[in-house]
């Protein structure tokens, strides 16, 4: 027979699985949230700068991004191999980071269909990721990250392709990298 809990020991466990995920989420200093805000912060940065200077393939910096997944999905194997328990919480975030990933996947894959207007789709689905997130594990400046990259979203299709590369650096800077830093400190405080 199944023991009843009560309302204290409900909230205990809950508020336990919530600071868990806080922790997996920061992990070592939200090293997802670094690598994956500097790749493309660079890369869509580059591939401005390499446009104004008159490159002939300005796109040829987004190559970076090939590493980068190799070193994510080593660094994410790595580290799940290290815990014992996976909080529920975790588990979503993990699953809808992989979502968001696909999510982007595909919308590359189109992205002559959509006009080579891609950045204004990939900061929907990473701002919805962003949001999600910050919700979960309830932490505001992920969150707001979130909100952030959706505005960016909504000012990009109002600008030509090639300036929507700057706005798309910019809002990783401030929509990803900011949180980033913050979990990064937030964590550092934690061990």
């Amino acid at each position: 027979m199944e023991k009843s809990l009560t309302s204290e020991e409900s909230l205990s466990i809950i508020t336990e699985m919530i600071s868990k995920a806080k922790k997996d989420t920061a992990g070592d200093g939200g090293f997802q949230l670094l690598l994956w805000g500097w790749v493309i912060a660079i890369c869509n940065l580059g591939h401005y700068a390499l446009g104004i200077l008159g490159y002939e393939k300005p796109y040829m910096i987004w190559w970076l991004v090939v590493p980068a997944v190799f070193v994510s999905f080593w660094h994410g194997f790595k580290n799940s191999k290290k815990e014992r328990i996976k909080s529920h919480i975790s588990q979503v975030v993990n699953q809808l980071w992989m979502v968001v990933f696909a999510g982007i996947m595909i919308t590359l894959a189109f992205m002559p269909v959509l006009g080579f207007n891609q950045n204004p789709v990939i900061l929907i689905i990473t701002g919805i990721g962003m949001f999600v997130t910050g919700a979960l594990i309830q932490v505001s400046i992920v969150r707001n990250g979130g909100v952030l990259l959706l505005v960016a979203a909504v000012i990009a299709f109002l600008l030509p392709v090639s300036q929507q590369f700057l706005l798309s650096g910019i809002a990783v800077i401030l929509g990803y990298l900011v949180p980033g830093y913050y979990m990064k400190k937030k964590y550092r405080e934690r061990v």
